[in-house]
């Protein structure tokens, strides 16, 4: 098979590794592949494409920003790459995300309704079918039905000016629908049930989840509490790339009003601002680019615990799991998708007391009550390589239709 992706970026963020790894599999099955990219990339395969340049991205960003046209410039960089389209001939064509400054969506799905090629399209977020936010759960907008405008202009991608989300809505439908071979694929099943209630609704949705490596993902032995002083500590862990209100940094601060005597709390990827304003019983880190330093905080936790208020379908659950730690999560978007009773528990949402409660009952229990379901729930059902084959599988079956 010949395949190209098309994502924003390459190699770096969960989209862009996904991507890659989805290269990598294909090349070492003996298929032709290509990775076309729009903004930032690290260790980026070959043969690989750069959609634009960093010029092309400043204005799209700048058209954003004043017009709310996310998605609706970048036209004769979108020209050149269908030319490149053309001349690679693929026999499916993944998307990836299609929003990040970086290319024209009327342009490129005008040609795929054109082309008749089979198309694969891998939703991270909600942004395909709504008039600007990609993610509204918490915020509780509407706009994903075209009846109102966004009530979150300024949320990514951010306009400053003017809120065109209304017409924005009608031209993505007009030019996301009508697609002759199109599959959508969705990371978690809550966000394919949105899928189904949107514009998007005419075509098949598959649920593949994403995986990990858990040839580093797993349980291993650490020395962080020694190093920090923590032995004598029920820790309590909670991970983001970046975190704001969205990803529960507020409410880690109240949990932190709650703990016992015995317990510390331990968030990982603050910024130095951050670290500088929290409480004596929350220990900061900032953003670690070193993936085992991650797993021996996983493996030490005694739990892992999510309080994120919007989400797809977090990876961080899985990376805990896969370590063998217990996971609580707040009743968000796909969080729950990855945690039951035998591996830990899920909180409806900003319930404090419940939180609490449910922390205690983990920490009565023991992590070693949950160790062994945590690890065989990451190894059943979490395996990157595993799920990169579903996609395999995915272009294999259009090509056979």
């Amino acid at each position: 098979m010949k395949i190209l992706q098309i994502n924003s970026v390459a190699g770096i963020g969960s989209t862009g590794r996904i991507a890659t790894s989805i290269d990598s599999l294909l090349k070492s099955q003996g298929h032709e592949s290509y990775l076309a990219y729009g903004r930032d990339s690290q260790n980026v395969p070959t043969p690989s494409i750069r959609i634009g340049s960093n010029f092309d991205v400043y204005r799209h960003i700048a058209i954003t920003r004043i017009f709310d046209k996310h998605g609706f410039s970048s036209k004769k960089t979108t020209q050149n790459f269908i030319k490149e389209i053309i001349e690679i001939d693929p026999d499916v064509i993944h998307l990836h995300n299609i929003h990040g400054y970086y290319i024209n969506v009327e342009i490129l799905f005008d040609y795929l309704k054109k082309s008749n090629t089979p198309v694969v399209w891998t939703l991270h977020d909600s942004w395909a079918f709504t008039g600007h936010c990609s993610h509204f759960e918490y915020s509780g907008c509407e706009c994903w039905q075209g009846k109102t405008k966004c009530i979150q202009k300024k949320s990514y991608p951010k306009s400053l000016i003017f809120n065109n989300s209304l017409q924005n809505y009608k031209r993505k439908k007009a030019a996301f629908t009508g697609v002759e071979n199109l599959t959508i694929v969705t990371p978690s099943n809550w966000l394919a049930k949105l899928v189904k209630e949107s514009f998007l609704k005419e075509y098949p949705v598959q649920v593949i989840n994403n995986g990990i490596d858990l040839r580093v993902f797993k349980p291993t032995k650490s020395t962080f509490r020694e190093e920090n002083k923590l032995t004598d500590k029920y820790l309590i862990l909670g991970v983001a790339n970046v975190w704001g209100k969205k990803k529960g940094f507020d409410h880690f601060i109240e949990l932190s009003k709650r703990l016992k005597q015995d317990e510390v709390i331990v968030l990982v990827g603050l910024s130095e601002q951050q670290k500088s304003e929290l409480p004596s019983n929350i220990i900061g880190i900032t953003q670690t680019n070193h993936v085992a330093e991650l797993v021996d905080i996983y493996s030490t936790a005694d739990v892992y615990v999510n309080l994120t208020l919007e989400d797809t379908f977090p990876t961080t659950n899985l990376e805990a799991l896969a370590c063998g730690t217990p996971v609580i999560t707040f009743k968000t978007g796909g969080s729950v998708e990855s945690v039951d009773e035998n591996c830990g528990y899920i909180v409806e949402q900003e319930d404090m007391n419940d939180l609490r409660d449910k922390l205690t009952q983990v920490k009565a229990k023991g992590k070693d009550s949950y160790f062994s379901n945590a690890v065989t729930k990451a190894e059943r059902h979490y395996s990157d390589i595993d799920r990169f084959q579903d996609y395999i599988d995915l272009y294999e079956n259009l090509l056979t239709k």
